[in-house]
């Protein structure tokens, strides 16, 4: 049979004394008298006592539970953010529930209405592609439950957001193309909606005005966030009359398809074709030849979301104004796109 666990009650008729001295001395209240409160701490000790989580709830008026919603955990970027995400949740005493909207809105409206449910603390929120109307995150801090956006970021809805510097990033990839000598420099982006594509979308049109090329729009493809779109959309560029000689993928997936697309045309990188994209270090390295990547610090974006969303919960009053927190890029460089 399971043990029954020690209550503050059986504290209390161990060492002869109430069940609410009991539970002061273990909340360390200044009510309490140091002597009794060393007493009632070793006698818990010893009897392993632990504190009821849903007492606790109800007498915080917290659950010391946040969610976690994002497109998909099997996306090594993401999985790092989560790490993130759970390493500052733990290290204040709080546990994660994780929810995948697989760019789905419905699915993202399912997890939001669970979080509200189960009155979970707060939410770190990577929204979907489909997610151009945010009114169920409204309603979640509506409610109390605060919100704050990583990766994915959305400006209508106010509060604190995390993200890279998808602009400089992009911008940064595309000029060193061009520094290699490419000149019909192709983009593989992602949906229309989503805000990272369109910053990655400004940096490389920004790249090419600089350099005084042609900016042109058969050259830009958007897909969803696959390595089935990142293949396709190569397939259809590579078709082109005048195809690339260069091309920049807006995620790890969508790039992994460009290089795997270009290997079964037979197409040399980066000699015929230059390829770098935002990618995993760790997985572009395993690719022949390595892909070049920019890189992002995924594990660090969950870590300050997470930092900013407790410091909301925990704090009596709504902060005078949000901050935006904008990371840097990194860009690592490989075999897929330096020439000799």
């Amino acid at each position: 049979m399971r043990k029954a666990s020690v209550t503050i009650k059986e504290i209390a008729r161990q060492l002869n004394v109430s069940k609410s001295t009991v539970s002061r001395a273990l909340r360390d209240s200044s009510e309490i008298s140091g002597e009794t409160k060393q007493k009632v701490i070793d006698l818990a000790k010893s009897l392993h006592y632990a504190p009821n989580p849903i007492a606790l709830s109800l007498l915080k008026n917290r659950t010391q539970t946040i969610g976690v919603i994002v497109p998909d955990i099997a996306n090594r970027f993401y999985s790092s953010a989560i790490g993130g995400v759970e390493d500052i949740a733990y290290s204040r005493g709080y546990h994660t529930m994780i929810y995948q909207s697989h760019e789905s809105l419905e699915r993202e409206l399912a997890a939001s209405r669970h979080i509200s449910l189960r009155r979970v603390d707060g939410l770190v929120v990577a929204i979907s592609s489909q997610s151009e109307n945010i009114d169920h995150f409204i309603e979640l801090q509506e409610q109390g439950i605060p919100v704050v956006l990583f990766d994915r970021v959305i400006d209508t809805l106010q509060t604190h957001k995390v993200r890279v510097d998808d602009y400089k990033g992009a911008f940064e990839a595309t000029e060193h193309l061009i520094a290699q000598g490419c000149r019909r420099i192709a983009h593989i982006a992602g949906p229309k909606t989503v805000s990272i594509t369109r910053n990655r979308v400004d940096g490389y049109k920004e790249a090419l005005r600089k350099h005084d090329i042609p900016f042109r729009e058969e050259w830009v493809l958007h897909t969803e966030i696959t390595q089935e779109g990142g293949t396709e959309r190569t397939y259809q560029l590579m078709a082109l009359r005048d195809r690339p000689d260069a091309i920049f993928g807006a995620s790890d997936r969508i790039t992994m398809g460009i290089h795997w697309a270009i290997r079964q045309l037979g197409y040399k990188m980066p000699d015929e074709v230059a390829v770098i994209g935002f990618c995993d270090l760790g997985m572009s390295s395993l690719l022949d030849p390595p892909l070049s990547s920019i890189t992002q610090p995924s594990f660090e974006m969950g870590q300050q979301a997470t930092s900013l969303l407790l410091d909301l919960i925990e704090s009596k009053n709504t902060p005078a104004s949000y901050v935006t927190r904008v990371l840097p890029s990194n860009l690592v460089l490989q075999k897929s796109s330096v020439k000799a």
